[in-house]
């Protein structure tokens, strides 16, 4: 988002307004086309369709030199952002037909770790171009992003190929619950209730780019270079500490209760920060370490809490409508996204340590939610263990009906 403001800025003329509320206009309609995204999965399968998103977001950088003015920008704001809003849910619904119980957590955690990796890396690339070569490095870092989205692409047509599961389930007694569509995410009150659970929780991680500059600069008077520091503190852990903390939050035992743990430290981190505003450190020095603390301690929270509800999510889906599933769940990231905004500059008007109050109810809310979701699947017979490192049995086919055969079982987020 940075990197598109300023870029389309030098590219337009346009006021910073117009494109932050083109930017956000772009994003919501992306949010609206992500229910034809899950159909799509559902019918052509989401190797094949990540393969069309990554197409499409690369066709989307190599545009944005040329979008020079307001309907064209418009344009390729719009296409941009339908592939960067279809991609979580399509990436999920990837791992639910590559991978069974453990290798999902695996999966998960790994792709968060390597995405941040990505993400410190880009953002020091670009920086480094655009200072050595000016207003064309912004052009350069475009079509570096395309190029990126090509090798990506290269990369994912190795994966293997595997038969949609509608059309593995494509016998007549099959039908009717295919056709249900969306009809039948509406009527799962389980899953919406996971699904309400991640809307809560997922207000936190807002809390990151939009909450903690704005309380750091203007009630907490830190230095301005403050928050990049803590942001590079949490790409680096995020990076970094994925995979193994991933690997030690299954000793918990249940996916919702990993996943409740990881909000319940992500509300700990909350009132940490809530607490410095209060008490106010006379030192910037010991401001700065307090500061850089909560970090590391929201980052756990981070770290725990997204490959299991990720995993979570997908074991909840049916495989044959696996696609309108988590595009519907993946529509509570992008719905918390779009509202965080209003939500924490409001209350922040009010009161400094008002919003991290707010969040400490909505994470231990959602946790509620994930342990309730629980007690409702081991009630129903379900299961959403997940396997430690020790006892996890490698993956095996899967059966006809596209869900794991009961050997790849041991067990079983986003």
């Amino acid at each position: 988002m940075p990197f598109s403001l300023i870029f389309f800025q030098r590219v337009t003329g346009l006021p910073l307004t117009v494109i932050g509320v083109v930017l956000t206009v772009a994003g919501l309609a992306g949010m609206a086309l992500l229910p034809l995204a899950g159909a799509a999965v559902d019918c052509f399968g989401a190797r094949r369709m990540q393969l069309i998103g990554y197409a499409v977001r690369g066709l989307g950088f190599v545009a944005y030199p040329f979008a020079t003015s307001l309907p064209a920008f418009a344009a390729v704001a719009l296409f941009t952002a339908a592939g960067d809003r279809a991609f979580p849910a399509i990436q999920q619904s990837l791992v639910g037909e590559i991978a069974t119980g453990a290798d999902r957590d695996r999966l998960n955690a790994l792709g968060r770790s390597l995405r941040n990796a990505g993400l410190g890396a880009g953002g020091l690339l670009a920086a480094l171009i655009v200072g050595l070569a000016g207003d064309t490095g912004f052009v350069i870092t475009a079509w570096l992003n395309a190029t990126s989205f090509l090798v990506a692409a290269l990369i994912a047509r190795r994966l293997p190929r595997r038969a949609p599961a509608a059309a593995v389930n494509a016998a007549p007694s099959a039908g009717p619950k295919t056709a249900a569509g969306y009809r039948a995410v509406l009527a799962d009150l389980p899953f919406l209730s996971l699904t309400g659970a991640n809307f809560l929780i997922a207000l936190g991680y807002s809390a990151l780019s939009l909450l903690l500059p704005a309380y750091a600069v203007t009630v907490l008077h830190a230095p301005a270079a403050t928050t990049g520091g803590l942001f590079a503190v949490n790409t680096a852990l995020c990076a970094l500490g994925g995979v193994p903390v991933s690997r030690w939050a299954r000793r918990i035992g249940r996916r919702s209760r990993i996943a409740a743990t990881g909000a319940a430290v992500f509300a700990l981190s909350f009132l940490g920060f809530a607490l410095i505003g209060m008490v106010r450190p006379g030192s910037v020095a010991v401001l700065v370490v307090v500061l850089v603390g909560m970090m590391i301690l929201y980052t756990a929270g981070e770290l725990i809490h997204s490959p299991a509800a990720s995993t979570l999510a997908i074991e909840a889906a049916p495989a044959e409508l696996r696609g309108r599933y988590l595009a519907s769940y993946q529509l509570s990231w992008s719905l918390s996204a779009a509202l965080a905004p209003s939500i924490f500059t409001g209350l922040l008007a009010v009161d400094g340590s008002l919003p991290w109050l707010f969040l400490i109810g909505s994470a231990l809310t959602g946790a509620a939610i994930l342990l309730r979701f629980e007690r409702r699947r081991v009630t129903a017979g379900g299961t959403d263990i997940a396997p430690s490192a020790d006892t996890a049995r490698p993956p095996t086919a899967a059966t006809s009906e596209g869900r794991p055969s009961k050997v790849a079982l041991t067990s079983p987020r986003s």
